[in-house]
């Protein structure tokens, strides 16, 4: 049997409007991806818009951050003499045994704090202490003697009232009792001196110190004069300055001298001396004379006997000087500088020439003049 197809014409007003159906909905498509993009550029924009106005708000407060400045001001300063100084403690002891004898105990080390009557070490005592009992059995021999002396100058004496005796015999009875009376005595001074030999043999700091070294070990002999222990009171320290006879001259002692412990951190760096005293002696092979500077009890436990110093004396009389902070001064290579700010904030580079830096500061012989404002930080200058 023939198969029989049939097609399905649209009438020509159904295609027009499945056309103007299918382009609407382009057209529809199109004006959506188009107000999409729009949109996406004004919220571009509006970013763009808040980014530049923090930059600005950012950029316009560092901008807006005053710079420290200082003013140049001279001050009245002496000129500077400076010499080389070691730290020592003005009570310092070498510790010795005043008796012979073999160490049997060491109480302290070195860098160990002790109080006044502390024991540092102990020798051996057993000699001693026999020596000690013997003296004190010969004390109460020495007692007992004088005791029957005693009762028979009594009885001589009754005797001699009732004339059984003569005076010769009470004067003999007389001068055994005195003898050894005196005996006595004489035992009774050996008794303490004995007593006090214990004592020398347990040696004991004699103030409050710092144990600066121990020269000994247990079971070395000790003898008298040698040193055992060395203390020293670490809130009595001083700087002596050696100073040349023919500088000697120039040193003032109403003026504060400066020690500089370049050894020590910039906090603890400078201290002052509180006094000056000139010694009257002359060294004859360096020719040069020692200056004493005692340092406050604040100076701080950094500070050890025999640390290197350097002692500022002022010398002449003073004048004015420009002096600026050290941290304002800029270096590069062979050029040195600081910024100096006008009245209308804006910073220049100017190079001037140094002089000698005293602490923290430094003296500015050319380049500078009173009145004018330097930036004291260089870089935030720099950035203006």
């Amino acid at each position: 049997m023939p198969i029989s197809r049939s097609i399905r014409t649209l009438p020509p007003d159904a295609a027009g409007d499945a056309g103007t159906h299918a382009a609407a909905h382009g057209s529809t498509k199109t004006k959506t991806t188009t107000t999409t993009n729009a949109s996406a550029s004004r919220s571009g924009s509006h970013a763009r818009l808040l980014l530049a106005a923090c930059c600005v708000l950012v950029f316009g407060s560092v901008h807006a951050e005053p710079l420290a400045t200082l003013k140049i001001e001279p001050i009245q300063l002496s000129d500077e003499f400076v010499a080389d100084a070691v730290i020592e403690s003005a009570r310092q002891t070498d510790i010795a045994a005043q008796v012979p004898g073999r160490v049997t105990s060491l109480y302290v080390k070195a860098g160990d704090r002790v109080s006044a009557g502390q024991r540092l070490l102990s020798v051996d005592q057993r000699a001693a202490e026999q020596q000690l009992a013997a003296v004190q059995a010969q004390v109460a021999a020495a007692h007992a003697e004088r005791e029957v002396a005693r009762r028979e100058l009594e009885r001589t004496q009754v005797l001699f009232e009732k004339k059984y005796v003569s005076q010769a015999a009470l004067d003999r009875a007389k001068a055994r009792y005195e003898s050894a009376s005196a005996m006595s005595l004489a035992r009774q001074a050996d008794a303490r001196a004995a007593a006090v030999e214990p004592a020398l043999r347990n040696i004991a700091a004699p103030y409050a110190a710092t144990v600066g070294s121990v020269t000994v070990e247990l079971g070395s002999m000790a003898m008298p004069g040698t040193p055992l222990v060395t203390l020293f009171d670490p809130k009595a320290l001083r700087a002596v300055a050696t100073v040349p006879q023919s500088r000697a001259a120039l040193l003032r002692t109403d003026a504060p001298v400066r020690i500089e412990l370049p050894d020590l951190p910039p906090v603890q760096r400078w201290q002052t001396a509180s006094s000056v005293t000139i010694l009257p002696l002359t060294d004859p092979l360096s020719d040069s004379i020692a200056v004493r500077l005692p340092l406050s009890s604040l100076a701080g436990e950094a500070l050890r006997p025999g640390m290197f110093a350097r002692a500022h004396f002022s010398v002449g009389t003073p004048h004015p000087r420009i002096m600026v902070p050290l941290s304002a001064v800029v270096r590069r290579t062979e050029v040195t500088a600081v910024y100096v700010v006008a009245r209308d904030g804006t910073a220049t580079l100017r190079q001037i020439r140094l002089g000698q830096a005293r602490a923290d500061k430094v003296e500015v012989l050319a380049g500078l003049s009173a009145g004018e404002r330097i930036a004291l930080d260089p870089l935030a200058a720099a950035h203006r």
